[in-house]
């Protein structure tokens, strides 16, 4: 069976083309290139860590006042030691580069799988005790089954249909639709009637058996950049260094920042979001079909709205829930770190996450109680405190992660993944599957193997 794995390693190898050695970079006489690198999320920490142990000299431009990009460790409470994600959440079971560096740098993984509960037209169902109907359990299994026969042309013109069209040709029934809906819209970001139903099926047949949603650092996510910080090199990682401008010309680059700043090198590997990526000046300007594959890439927007409570009311360490009311999805945010209190993190997506993250904490906390109390009753006085994140309107990348929709598989991807001159892209944007570390790290790294050979 092709994978998309198979279909990105392909791609990537198009996108590449000849590797093109800049003028002084002799690999067989040991001379290393100068690479700079736009971006100190997991594509551009993990791109300079493996130039580094090539012997390359790397400079790491990154905007914000931190690494880690969309990893974002928050403590939420210092007293018990409770730590939340804030950003991205989970290394899957079949990650293996982030599970091998986690070995590396000697990092604990522990267990973060769910067993989720639900609230449907306001009845609560316990783990365990709902389920899909027993005609569209059977019906999906046989779709996943049948995935590992698709050919080509057939993954192709799944791509140009939607997630929800493609359930309901497989007659899906309405309950079953509605739940698999606000289920599924939590691993895309957005309503499955944006998602190509390629990209979906693709997701749910190669993945792990809970979706990738296994395990998590302990300490915080966090601790993987930092680590990959700290091997790098401090001085060579140069952060609140916006990006301007990228000059190009003969085999050389020089990346003017907004603080006056150049930084000049053989080669740019830029894992820049698509939205700070546009706002680059670039000169030469890059190619039109790359604006156009750019400027058509969406990218999820999702709010993550954690509430520390005095209590872990909801009694199972394994908790989550799907609901068809506001607070969209809940799951336990502190899952098996030891203490009397404990945080839930409510996940919105699309329309929704935008409506929510635009009230007062007043009308939040009353979301949060309104949708709970079907299966807890009222936990309003038991919140100790809460703070919201939206990315929808985060300042370098107005969205979470990437989304790719109807017909863009097939046609977005390998013109983003394209190197342009001197310059190779890498980010969770251009990674087998979207949302996760493990891809930003892949992408990275690709890139700096496609440059130094």
């Amino acid at each position: 069976m092709t994978t998309r794995r198979d279909f990105l390693k392909t791609s990537a190898i198009l996108a590449a083309g000849a590797v093109i050695i800049p003028p002084g970079f002799n690999i067989n006489k040991g001379v290393k290139p100068k690479v700079v690198i736009i971006g100190a999320g997991f594509a551009g920490l993990a791109a300079a860590y493996r130039l580094k142990q090539k012997g390359c000299e790397v400079t790491l431009l990154e905007s914000r006042g931190r690494v880690g990009g969309r990893v974002f460790s928050h403590p939420i409470d210092k007293d018990e030691d409770l730590v939340i994600e804030l950003g991205a959440e989970w290394v899957g079971a079949s990650h293996e580069r982030m599970i091998a560096m986690c070995n590396e740098f000697g990092l604990e993984l522990f267990n973060n799988q769910f067993e989720t509960h639900l609230t449907f037209a306001g009845e609560y169902f316990p783990k365990g005790k709902w389920n899909y109907s027993d005609e569209w359990k059977a019906k999906f299994d046989s779709l996943i089954k049948d995935y590992a026969n698709f050919r080509e042309e057939d993954k192709k013109k799944l791509d140009k249909i939607d997630w929800w069209r493609y359930l309901t040709n497989n007659g899906i029934n309405e309950r079953d639709l509605q739940i698999r809906d606000l289920a599924d819209s939590t691993d895309f970001g957005e309503c499955i009637r944006h998602v190509s139903a390629y990209a979906a099926i693709a997701e749910y047949a190669e993945s792990s058996e809970k979706n990738e949603m296994d395990f998590k650092i302990r300490g915080g996510n966090s601790m993987f950049s930092n680590a990959l910080a700290e091997r790098i090199g401090e001085e060579n990682i140069k952060l609140k260094h916006k990006v301007l401008e990228v000059n190009q010309a003969d085999g050389k680059v020089d990346v003017l920042c907004d603080n006056g700043a150049v930084f000049s090198g053989d080669s740019l590997i830029c894992t820049a979001p698509v939205y700070s990526l546009l706002k680059i000046k670039w000169k030469p300007g890059l190619p039109q079909e790359k604006i156009d594959a750019l400027n058509q890439l969406q990218y999820a927007r999702i709010c993550k709205h954690a509430l520390l409570f005095n209590e872990r009311f909801w009694k199972d360490e394994d908790f989550d829930m799907v609901t068809d009311v506001y607070g969209h999805y809940f799951y336990h945010a502190t899952k098996n770190q030891k203490g009397t209190k404990g945080a839930l993190i409510s996940y919105t997506i699309g329309d929704k996450a935008d409506v929510v993250s635009r009230q007062n904490d007043e009308f939040k906390a009353g979301m949060i109680n309104d949708s709970l109390k079907t299966a807890f009753g009222n936990v309003k006085d038991k919140i100790v405190t809460q703070l919201n994140y939206y990315w929808g309107m985060d300042e370098y990348t107005k969205g979470a992660y990437a989304l790719y929709g109807t017909g863009q598989w097939y046609t977005l991807m390998p013109e983003l993944k394209k190197k342009f001159m001197s310059t190779y892209f890498a980010g969770e944007h251009l990674a087998d599957w979207q949302g996760f570390m493990e891809g930003a790290i892949v992408s990275g790294e690709a890139a700096a193997d496609a440059i130094t050979g």
